[in-house]
């Protein structure tokens, strides 16, 4: 199957899931586009992906210049401190916001542009340790204290991963406990904070993401199909 025909049967089956759900709201399919060239992903924005997920920032700003601003591009791996001068300016919403290092950074740098940056709170809810984010207790002074102090920081929701296993229902814990969390922080009415997006959901659990209420899910495979990330 092309990319386009990938697209649109998962656009189909995203609707059939809202559906059955009864969700009236939106889920954006966001293609991940870590290892794919640029003609694949111009390929993809043809057949009507608006947003895009990369996971390096120099590999986000490598596919602004090719492509330019065409769509929304998402930073959706961990942020190092010093690669965000790379992005600050190009970049719709950081997805991997997790310490307070990272926030002083972006806010001078964003402060500096004068651009409000998007960005989602990252949180490991299976505690894995190979995953980064915040553990879930961690997570309401975190975004209490993001609120207080940086400015052009807003925080529009927060970020997971489930753990690759097969078991459904471990991983709908997973995503249901993501979505409790932000009800819980948007009762708080903090300044600059929304929670009105969910990112979760990749190509093997999205279906169960948008069940428990993503509203972003980053597909990669079962848009490109398989990669070599050697």
């Amino acid at each position: 199957m092309s990319i386009k025909d990938n697209i649109m049967s998962i656009k189909k089956e995203i609707n059939e899931i809202k559906e059955k759900c009864n969700r009236q709201d939106e889920v954006n399919l966001m293609a991940v586009t870590k290892t794919v060239d640029v003609d694949k992903v111009l390929e993809a924005i043809d057949a009507g992906i608006t947003d895009i997920g990369e996971n390096k920032p120099q590999e986000l700003a490598r596919k602004y210049d090719a492509i330019g601003d065409r769509v929304k591009y998402h930073l959706i791996g961990t942020l190092q401190t010093n690669k965000v001068k790379y992005i600050i300016d190009k970049v719709y919403m950081i997805h991997s916001l997790d310490r307070i290092s990272l926030c002083e950074e972006i806010q001078k740098r964003a402060e500096k542009i004068d651009r409000i940056i998007n960005c989602l709170v990252q949180v490991n809810i299976s505690k894995e340790e190979s995953k980064h984010g915040l553990d879930r207790e961690e997570v309401i002074k975190f975004v209490k204290e993001v609120s207080e102090k940086y400015k052009n920081i807003r925080v529009k929701g927060l970020m997971t991963m489930a753990p690759f296993i097969e078991d459904n229902e471990e991983i709908r814990k997973v995503f249901k406990g993501l979505k409790d969390l932000s009800l819980e922080i948007k009762e708080l009415e903090l300044q600059n904070v929304d929670m009105d997006t969910l990112s979760m959901g990749m190509s093997h659990d999205y279906g169960i993401a948008i069940e428990e209420g993503a509203t972003i899910i980053r597909v990669g495979t079962s848009i490109f199909g398989k990669r070599n990330y050697n």
